[in-house]
């Protein structure tokens, strides 16, 4: 029980620190991006990418070592909804990880760089849409939580 329950925290810390790095990524691009913010960007880009591994494994912890097992989740269709979710935000993420590390990797040789707006507004419009699909997933597990998909 009280393993079940650190792992849910654990979880639960995890999520909150994938959707804080998301949210900051996503403020810093309302903005002006110069060789300063570029960097900034793409430092809370990789504690967004940790975040969002730290749900991963504690959510595979819950899995395989929470109170539930196994077995209540692979026969759980809303699970596969969650799961399927985070796998698309991954995949979203993809680019603009590899962006903003170009980016980082010019602002640190050009004290002058500046992204193209253009650039800028699509980035932004990404992980916009990585936040609105990550906030179906804990609505799932609010539903599984309730038996829902049993």
């Amino acid at each position: 029980m009280m393993l079940d329950a650190l792992l849910a925290y654990l979880h639960f810390i995890a999520i909150f620190l994938l959707f804080a790095f998301l949210t900051a990524e996503i403020m810093l691009l309302r903005g002006e991006v110069d060789a300063r913010v570029a960097i900034l960007l793409a430092r809370c880009d990789a504690w967004y990418g940790g975040a969002a591994v730290a749900v991963l494994i504690t959510g595979l912890l819950r899995i395989f070592a929470g109170a539930k097992g196994a077995a209540f989740y692979a026969g759980n269709p809303v699970f596969w909804v969650k799961t399927g979710l985070f796998v698309v935000v991954a995949l979203l993420s993809i680019k603009p990880t590899l962006t903003l590390i170009r980016w980082a990797r010019q602002a640190r040789a050009d004290a002058s760089f500046q992204p193209p707006p253009a650039a800028q507004r699509a980035l932004r419009r990404t992980k916009m849409i990585e936040v609105h699909l990550a906030a179906f997933i804990p609505l799932a597990a609010v539903f599984m939580a309730r038996g829902m998909g049993h």
